[in-house]
């Protein structure tokens, strides 16, 4: 893949990059509709292509905040057209990497070295590259590092890139002007954390450390002294990505194996430390050679306050759901019914709420579950696609923690379907009343 040798960190230049691909997507569309002029069965695939080619281009080349929405919006499969789902999951770990003299820029900006000065050994080639940062593989008293360096700009970027990307995520995502400002703003909320790596580095270590009991998962040792604000150094792990590990045909007692790791690694954070590694997608993860489960970044976490987990988890795991009563009670707490709706509204909404609660809350209404079965996923991406055609879902609606811990679910149940694992789920249940 071609490096990049600069990349556009002024708001200006950042500006004017949105703008260019913004007359493309025009272009595309021009060009859709004279062609169907003449064929008026035409439909939008090759459309959605040259978009989300386009965009991804663009966004690749930028970096940052504006990739990493890309990066989150591939995990929502049930509301994007397949295209952008293929475009944008590249970002994953595949975006263009950096050339080396920015690299060289870089470790001399935080350290006043250069990273031959500091390693024994530096691969000034990245390995991957994805929407914040590249990784390179060094060598150091004998031992194997990967190091984790930030693109210049990004974390001084988030707030105006995404003020840019807002017109192509209202017309993606199909929101309110409303649900989209609380969904930008939390996800800048976030994304301001990630870009801090000296905040990483100490929530590696706790979460690590924190989760070390837990069976199959491993960890790298994170390195302080060889750390900054904009740069992480970490053991390196040995292992392939699910992709990669799915095409070596594993068997099913390994991808069991695996899947089991997942489900207790996020379950364990979730109902015992009340806050979660909330970035679920595979270039996150490694199988190693020992059919271990590797992780290896915790720059984005969520915790979850005590007035959302327990209303939250109680509707997804005991039996609220059958009492109409506490369950409206549950939603208004959690701001899915809201004060001004009327009775008619109350009713819709409960409704449509349940049956989505219902279907989400299977993996926790038994012992076992088996991911593989794509019923269950066919069922979530209709039920997805049937409310994102009602009018009633265009406005804002429940709190501002949905949307990262939703996505940690649902892309934790993405993971264990590309596996088709069958794990056990009542390893790390909530801490709620299940008598209810």
């Amino acid at each position: 893949m071609k490096e990049q040798d600069s990349i556009p960190t002024s708001k200006t230049e950042r500006s004017a990059k949105f703008v260019k691909t913004g007359f493309k997507v025009g272009g595309n569309y021009i060009k859709h509709y004279s062609k169907k002029l003449f064929n008026p069965s035409l439909t939008k695939d090759e459309l959605n292509l040259d978009n989300a080619t386009d965009i991804y281009t663009s966004l690749s080349e930028l970096k940052g905040s504006a990739l990493k929405v890309a990066q989150m919006l591939s995990m929502d499969k049930n509301i994007l057209p397949k295209a952008y789902v293929d475009q944008f999951s590249l970002s994953q770990y595949n975006a263009p990497p950096l050339s080396g003299p920015l690299i060289v820029r870089t470790f001399t900006k935080y350290f006043g070295k250069t990273p031959s000065d500091i390693f024994d050994e530096f691969n000034i080639k990245s390995t991957n590259a994805a929407s914040i940062g590249q990784v390179h593989q060094a060598r150091l008293n004998g031992k194997k590092l990967a190091v984790k360096i930030q693109y210049p700009g990004v974390g001084d970027s988030i707030s105006s890139d995404l003020k840019m990307v807002k017109p192509f995520a209202f017309r993606l995502l199909g929101m309110s002007q409303k649900e989209l400002e609380v969904y930008m703003t939390e996800v800048e909320d976030r994304l301001l954390e990630e870009t801090d790596y000296n905040l990483e580095i100490r929530r590696s270590i706790e979460f690590s450390e924190a989760c070390k009991t837990i069976d199959n998962v491993v960890f790298p040792t994170y390195y302080p002294e060889l750390s900054s604000k904009r740069i992480i150094t970490m053991d390196w792990l040995e292992g392939q990505h699910m992709k990669e590990f799915m095409r070596t045909n594993p068997s099913q007692e390994l991808r069991d194996k695996i899947g089991q790791a997942l489900w207790d690694f996020y379950n364990f954070q979730q109902h015992e430390l009340r806050a979660v590694h909330a970035d679920p997608h595979p270039g996150n993860f490694l199988i190693t050679p020992e059919g271990k489960l590797g992780i290896i970044d915790f720059g984005c976490i969520k915790e979850m306050p005590e007035d959302f987990y327990y209303p939250f988890f109680s509707l997804t795991s005991t039996d609220m759901l059958k009492d109409k009563a506490r369950t409206i009670k549950a939603f208004r707490s959690l701001e899915m019914i809201r004060e001004n709706d009327d009775a008619a509204q109350i009713e819709f909404f409960y409704r449509l709420y349940k049956e989505m609660i219902e279907l989400f809350a299977q993996p926790y209404m038994s012992s076992t579950f088996d991911f593989s079965k794509t019923d269950f996923f066919d069922k979530l991406y209709s039920y997805g696609e049937k409310i994102s055609k009602m009018p009633e879902f265009k406005q804002a609606r429940g709190v501002k923690h949905f949307i990262y811990v939703n996505r940690t679910n649902f892309g934790l149940y993405n993971m264990l379907h590309d596996l088709g694992a069958n794990v056990r789920t009542d390893t790390w249940y909530p801490h709620v009343d299940v008598a209810v």
